[in-house]
Order: structure tokens, then sequence, then C-alpha cells
């Protein structure tokens, strides 16, 4: 098997992944180019554990962009109110409603998927980014008798995180 092969055949699960967490699909599939890249670099495509690196690395990488992310708003925000802009002005740069509420939403989710512990985010992230719960098991390394219970407390925690995130 070649990387092409490799690639061809995960491509749009790592993406999938990478998507529930970061909120939109150009950033996922940015994600996924850098986890193809870091993957080409590290393994062999013929390794027995491609698939599953793979979306553990999508959701790693993907949480490691909502947190770049975070950082980087807070730095906007705070240049922002440096600079003294009137009210008026910060209206007129702000996008339309419905973008700004698709970007709450997208801010809310990521927030909430840091505040899991990782190993419920990565579980929450691969049940919704499409994968059985035997290539989860495989992934995160736990018994696939198991996954259903981690996919019930990822969900209740995310529901608890959302409901505290939006409560702010």
């Amino acid at each position: 098997m070649t990387f092409e092969d490799v690639f061809l055949r995960e491509y749009g699960r790592v993406v999938s992944v990478a998507r529930r967490i970061v909120g939109d699909v150009a950033t996922a599939e940015d994600v996924a180019q850098e986890v193809f890249e870091a993957f080409a670099r590290r393994f062999d495509p013929n390794a027995a554990h491609a698939s599953g690196w793979l979306y553990l690395a999508a959701a790693r990488n993907a949480l490691n962009e909502v947190r770049r992310r975070r950082r980087s708003d807070l730095r906007e925000r705070h240049e922002f109110a440096l600079r003294g802009a009137s009210d008026a002005a910060h209206q007129r740069e702000m996008d339309p409603q419905r973008t700004i509420e698709r970007e709450e939403v997208r801010r809310l989710v990521g927030a909430a998927m840091l505040r899991l512990p990782e190993r419920l985010a990565t579980v929450l992230a691969l049940k919704y980014g499409g994968l059985s719960y035997r290539e989860i098991a495989f992934t995160v390394g736990i018994p696939e008798a198991h996954v259903g219970t981690y996919v019930v407390r990822a969900q209740r925690a995310f529901r608890k995180e959302i409901e505290d995130v939006g409560s702010y």
C-alpha cells in the first residue's frame, strides 16, 4: 500500500473528526493536511496503526487549533480594546448576524471540547467523525466493550460544559 492509498482511504474520516472539533470544513482540511504530512514523515504507509494514529492526531491537532484560535481571538479583542474603537466602528467591522451566530456556536463548542478531559473529547470527536466503536477502541486504546460508556460519559460532560460555557 502506498501513502496515496492511505490518504485516499482515510482523508474523509480525518477531515470529519477534525471538523467535529473545529467547526468548519476549511480549517478541518488544513488540520488533515498537517496530520497527513506528519504521518508521511514518521511512518510507513503499511503501518498497522495508520488509521488509529491518523484519527487520534486529527483530534489532537484540531483541539490545538481551537486553542490557537482562542488565544488569537483574545489577542485581537485586547488589541481592539486598546485602540479604543467606538461601538459604532466595532459594529461596522462585524459580519452579518448569521455568521456571528455560527461563530458563537463554534466558540461554545470549542470551549466546551477544551474543558473536557482529552480522552473524552477525542472519543466524542471520533464518534461524531463517523468512526465505528471498533475503530474508536483501536484509536484510543480502550476495549471495544467500553466505547459506548465513554461515548455516553463524553456526551454528558459535553452537555454540561456547553451549559456552563453558555451561562458566562
